[in-house]
Parts: C-alpha cells; structure tokens; sequence
C-alpha cells in the first residue's frame, strides 16, 4: 500500500493532542478515572495534551479538526476523521447538557440506534440448536447448552494456565498465518484472575496483563476465543502494530491511544473477533458454537442495555431478562454484563461488540490471499470506522 501522506500524519498528531485535551477535561470534571483515552501508548510524554478550559473550547477545536480533515488526500482518512470529529464533538454534547441514549449510540458510535432485533437472535439460537443437535445434544436450547457448558467448563483454578497455554499457541499461528509480530514472545500477555468487575476479560496492554473475570463460568472454546481476542491478533498485536508503526514515523499518532465511545469503537473490537478467522483456528463445532455464542451475548447485551437506558425498565427486570436468556456463563456472566451496561459512560459501548465483526470480516474474507498483507497493514495500521475498513482498494 502506498504510504500515508505527510499532510495526514500532521492532522494525526494534531487529533493526537486534541483528544487528550478532551480526555483531560473529562477526567478533571468528572472524576471518572478510566477517562475517554482509556490507553496512551505516549509513555515519553511527546504529545501534550491541548488544554481546553471548557467544553466550548473543545467543541471549536474539533469542529475545525472536521472541516480541515475533508481536505486530507486520502479517502478514508477524510471519512474516518470526519466521523471521529462527530463522534467527539457528540461526547462533548454529552458532557455540556446531555444526549439521549438513542443519540449515543448513532453519534458516538455510528451505528443504529436500536437494540439487536428478535429476529437476528432467533436466527442465531436456531444455528446454535442445529450445532448441538449435530454434536448429539438433546433437550431444549437451554438444556443443550447446559450440558454443553459442562462437558466443556474449565475448573476456576485451572483457567490461567489454560489460557495461558492456548495465548501460546495464538502467538504461534499469529505469526505464521498472518503478520509477524515485532517482538519477542516475552513481551506479551499474562494472565490474572480477577473477579467482581465489569467485564469478561480486559487487555491492559501498558501492564502487559489479562485480566480474566473468573465469576462466570469459563469454557475452553472461551477462553481459546478470549486468547485470540485479548491477545494475539486481538488487542495486543493491534496495540503493538500501532505503537511499533507511530515510532517508525509511518502510521499517524493518533494511533497510539485507545478512546472509547468513538467512531472506531466497533472496529476495535470487530479485529480482534474476526481474529479466529484471521489465523485459521476454527477447527471444531465447538469452536462454530462459541463464535456463534459471541454474537448471541453481544446481542443480548444490547437488548439489556436498551431496556435499561431507552425504555427504562427497572436493573432487577432487566436483570431477570439478561439471566433468562443468557444460555450459558451463569450469575457470574449476568452479573458483569449489567455492571458494565449500567456506567452510564460505558452503556452504548456493548453495541461495539454487536457490530465489530460484522464491520471486519466481509472485507476481510473478501480480500485474496495475495493481499492480505497489505490487508492487515490498511487495518492495524490507522484507526478505522464502520465506513472505511470496506474502502481497502
């Protein structure tokens, strides 16, 4: 692919230390620890942050940022940055007076604002009972999974070594089928168990750690999609891809943080679920069930989190949903999910795992094997939106 223009990796640094600006003002007002820019690979402190007194400030920053990026000579550049600038100038809108919920999710994210539809979720517990049923599974859907869950649950205390065998492995065909990584396996991920937190797994890249909730209950089929996820190509190879590629001078900066409720939110998480798919690690019909079950919980999730914050129902209803129609993980599972949908900072981000896969894989799947390189360099190699991953030439 020909190189990015130095007009463009200008306009990189100047979203770089907007957005930490923007960062900056929302952790100060309101002391909200994790922030916007969840991650700053800038160890060195070459970038300072813009200061803003006031979200009136930020807002004529980046809407100058929005006119100036329709000039950038690169077609998904101008389209991505566009929609970043959007989705920054919603965050700010957020801040100042508030945005209904609805509007969080089409302006921070750009995705529809609605939740997973009944059909999309029949179509995918149909496909889960057709798997079951070919493995020898009978009963109900629920009771198949059950049973299933079972027959493939890791002890708690075994888990870590587990996954830590299995994100082995993924660096191994990581680097065999799709990109070398530029670094040593030393550098990578390892485990840590955790519990009574918000989420299944989290990639603390800085740290060089996982942080694996073990209150739900654990399948190898998981934990063998979380190694990929979290790990290799998931959010390690994407983070270390972008740092590697900012320092050599070829990839813009703003690539070196990771901010959430953004236009590439959805991307983020689509790479490293399209990761099994990336390295060919597919291999069984328990592997088919688990990718299916990733797209069921992600869609379930935005149900609960469109009950919760659109319609309004009651957390213990919305609860007792989550629960009745999770299949597998138990409370443990239920339990993390609502603390996660119920930050009001964090509630639209369970729409980034509905639409990840789904914005990576048909270009992905699309592109011949003669390009894949240059596939995986378009993508790891400059934040995307929705939008522009289908635009790789």
């Amino acid at each position: 692919m020909p190189p990015l223009s130095d007009a463009t990796l200008a306009f990189g640094e100047r979203v770089m230390t907007a957005l930490l600006g923007v960062d900056a003002l929302y952790r100060r007002e309101s002391g909200d620890g994790d922030g916007l820019a969840v991650l700053n690979m800038d160890t060195e402190g070459r970038y300072a942050p813009d200061t803003f007194a006031s979200y009136d400030d930020a807002r004529a920053c980046f809407r100058t940022l929005r006119a100036d990026a329709g000039r950038l000579p690169e077609k998904d550049r101008r389209v991505y940055y566009d929609q970043l600038c959007h989705s920054t100038l919603a965050f700010v809108a957020w801040r100042s007076g508030g945005l209904p919920f609805r509007s969080q999710l089409a302006d921070f994210l750009h995705v529809p604002a609605a939740p997973a539809t009944e059909e999309e979720l029949d179509v995918l517990r149909t496909d889960m009972r057709r798997l079951l049923d070919g493995m020898g599974y009978h009963g109900s859907l629920a009771e198949q999974c059950r049973r299933w869950e079972e027959r493939n649950r890791v002890p708690a205390d075994e888990v870590p070594a587990v996954l830590a065998d299995l994100l082995t492995q993924a660096w191994g065909r990581t680097e065999e089928r799709l990109t070398p990584i530029p670094a040593s396996f030393s550098d990578g991920m390892r485990v840590a168990a955790v519990t009574g937190v918000a989420y299944n797994a989290r990639c603390d890249y800085l740290a060089r750690t996982i942080e694996l909730n073990v209150d739900p209950v654990l399948t190898r089929p998981a934990l063998k999609h979380l190694a990929v996820h979290e790990g290799y190509p998931g959010h390690y190879v994407q983070f270390k891809l972008r740092e590697t590629w900012a320092r050599d001078g070829t990839a813009p900066a703003d690539v070196l943080i990771s901010v959430v409720n953004t236009a590439s939110s959805s991307v983020f998480e689509g790479i490293a679920d399209a990761g099994m798919d990336a390295i060919d690690w597919v291999d069984s019909a328990d592997d088919r069930l688990q990718a299916l079950m990733n797209r069921y919980r992600a869609g379930i999730g935005t149900h609960a989190a469109w009950l919760l914050h659109a319609v309004e129902r009651p957390a213990g209803e919305v609860t007792d949903w989550l629960a009745e129609n999770a299949l597998v993980g138990g409370d443990g599972w239920v339990e993390n999910r609502m603390r996660f949908i119920a930050a009001p900072s964090r509630a639209a981000l369970i729409w980034s795992y509905w639409w990840g896969e789904r914005s990576v894989a048909p270009t992905w799947r699309r592109v011949p094997q003669e390009r894949r390189g240059d596939f995986c360099r378009y993508l790891y190699g400059r934040m995307h939106a929705n939008d522009t991953v289908g635009l790789f030439a």
